[in-house]
């Protein structure tokens, strides 16, 4: 089945039972400014899992663009990508377990046409004081009319048995039930596998050869296809566990996952939309896509699918945040590119345009934007190819003695030079550097780059935390004051948030002057002096941006949207925006701003950062 013909079936499926369809969201978030990318298809949905209304209703359905950048070392095998698309329905406060596991397994069964013997469900075996959760065992049983449940699905698979439970199943922002701090809320999930059977059990390399196999082992047999999460309960002070007055449903279904099961086939890079690519892969350079191939060709085919969707979105490549990542996996994909024996660039040239069609059918990007995407890409190549040039001038004034991991990684950092190309040349100076030694020394640095910047590369949930919260609240008063003092000129290009810092990039042709930026400044913390009430409403879109209400990307809000307005709600308002939160009640509670940078990032765009300070 065509992945295209899947994804319409199930947004059709779930309208028919009383969902709104709503929007995907940016790849590249716009509230949720703690983290760099949409790692999940709940991910806009987080204040209305905690509490608030949503503008469509209780129940939504939506296919979500998602990237998680921790997978990019993962890509390679039949069943990674960093990229890739979630199927979502929530019910908030609506239906429960009765509705949503029924409806799933129909939907999988009836609608994409996957073989029920070859289904297998998990579900939460109990912890902490919570036990097992029965409702869902017991609903479970009347689908596969099965009696039996394996309870410790570690101990092993039988194929007869359809049901098995694992503490694992729990969904919390903080982990399993004994890691959630009081108010966290949770609960118990139900996990969906496919059996390709024991034709793709224990492949040679696996690290699970010598274990059970059984449905959470990744041994290759199992995959994983959709996850139905409940939220049911809070976490109390004597950690016992309280029911929450409303229960929501959140599902998510990975969807090029859901199409490889469609195709009986576990290796997700035959799904029909990467088989384009790998096809002009296998023209370009004149080898199959087989044996030593395999792993290239599908990091190649992932990173254009991934870099692509990107710049449809208006990303470009540069040395930080999500541009850094851009430029990453171009770069990435250029060097598999040259093992393989590939032009790089004409493998871009040639895949882009199909890349776009698929997400321009979709509605997740925009036509028209092929010949710039392309040129942004070549473009990048053609500095990649400079990187590559200074590196070379870097070994070759090596010492051999000084030729280590970590003259690698340090070669890796500062010119994108890669480890396989060092370690080609190292030979000719006889010297043997270790894969090894090198993936520590990049280890260690990714540690502590996480440890410096939590929360920015991890796909999950937002960090909504007092202090983010008045720095986003802030974010929207010093728009507004820019607006203000600049002109109308001034235009959101991107945003990103800090426990430390707010960052705002905008579109400007000047260049503020330090006279402005105080200026700005004052007018922020004169704001937040007078202590205004901000109100959330519930308005149509178009009227709301017609009554004067900032939109920056406005074609990515539903028809009914949260309004923002600081002031008087009925005129004379300091800011009115389009916006999911997490906000203030009042200006007086962010304390004060103070902006310590502005500088320009080319093209007609700038960037201003300002942090929290006491009046």
């Amino acid at each position: 089945m065509k992945s295209s013909d899947i994804r319409s079936k199930y947004l059709a499926f779930f309208k028919k039972r009383g969902h709104a369809i709503i929007p995907a969201a940016s790849i590249m978030p716009l509230e949720d400014t703690t983290t760099l990318f949409t790692g999940s298809g709940m991910q806009q949905m987080v204040p209305y899992l905690k509490g608030a209304t949503h503008p469509k209703g209780t129940r939504l359905t939506d296919s979500q663009p998602s990237f998680r950048t921790d997978d990019i070392e993962e890509v390679g095998d039949n069943r990674h990508t960093c990229m890739f698309e979630m199927l979502g329905n929530w019910s908030l406060g609506d239906y429960f377990k009765k509705e949503q596991l029924p409806w799933f397994y129909e939907f999988m069964t009836e609608e994409v046409g996957l073989d029920p013997t070859r289904l297998y469900v998990t579900v939460f075996a109990g912890d902490s004081g919570i036990p097992e959760d029965e409702d869902a065992i017991k609903i479970w049983q009347d689908i596969f009319g099965n009696t039996t449940t394996a309870r410790d699905g570690k101990l092993g698979f039988d194929p007869n048995i359809k049901i098995y439970t694992y503490s694992s199943n729990w969904w919390s922002r903080a982990g399993g039930p004994t890691k959630m701090p009081v108010g966290e809320i949770g609960g118990p999930d139900s996990e969906m596998f496919y059996d390709f059977g024991e034709d793709h059990k224990f492949h040679e390399n696996s690290t699970w050869k010598d274990d059970l196999c059984h449905l959470n082992c990744d041994c290759g047999r199992f995959l994983e296809i959709g996850n139905s999460v409940f939220m049911q309960f809070e976490k109390q002070e004597d950690d016992s566990f309280k029911p929450l007055p409303a229960q929501n449903v959140d599902f998510g279904g990975g969807f090029e996952r859901i199409v490889a099961a469609s195709n009986n086939d576990p290796d997700i890079f035959k799904i029909d939309m990467f088989a384009p690519i790998i096809r002009i892969i296998e023209v370009t350079s004149g080898k199959k896509y087989e044996g030593d191939n395999l792993a290239p060709m599908r990091v190649i085919a992932d990173h254009l699918r991934a870099a692509t969707f990107m710049m449809g979105e208006g990303l470009e490549p540069s040395n930080k945040m999500q541009g850094y990542v851009l430029r990453r996996l171009l770069r990435r994909a250029a060097v598999k590119a040259r093992h393989l024996g590939v032009d790089a660039a004409l493998v871009i040239k040639q895949s882009i345009p199909g890349i776009l069609e698929e997400y321009v059918s979709a509605g997740f990007l925009k036509a028209g934007q092929t010949d710039r995407i392309i040129e942004v890409a070549t473009t990048e190549l053609t500095k990649f190819g400079k990187a590559l040039d200074k590196g070379l001038r870097e070994l070759e004034k090596c010492d051999a003695k000084d030729l280590n991991a970590r003259f690698a990684f340090d070669l890796f950092q500062s010119s994108g030079f890669p480890f396989e190309i060092t370690e080609e040349l190292a030979k000719q100076k006889g010297v043997t550097l270790s894969k090894s030694d090198f993936d520590a020394v990049f280890q260690t640095h990714r540690n502590d780059s996480r440890t410096a910047s939590v929360g920015m590369f991890r796909g999950g949930l937002a960090d909504q935390s007092e202090v983010t919260t008045k720095l986003h609240t802030a974010t929207h008063l010093l728009q507004s004051s820019m607006r203000k003092i600049l002109g109308n000129e001034i235009s959101q290009a991107g945003s990103n948030i800090t426990p430390e810092r707010l960052r705002f990039d905008y579109t400007f042709s000047g260049k503020p002057t330090p006279d402005q930026l105080i200026e700005i400044e004052n007018m922020i913390n004169d704001t937040i002096k007078k202590n205004l009430p901000i109100t959330r409403q519930i308005e149509n879109k178009i009227q709301a941006i017609k009554s004067g209400a900032m939109a920056f990307f406005a074609d990515k809000y539903p028809d009914e949207v949260s309004v923002y307005i600081v002031g008087n709600v009925e005129k004379d308002w300091f800011s009115k925006e389009l916006c999911g939160g997490p906000h203030v009640n009042a200006t007086g509670e962010i304390g004060g701003i103070k902006i310590f940078k502005e500088e320009s990032l080319g093209s007609g765009k700038r960037r201003i950062y300002a942090k929290l300070v006491t009046l």
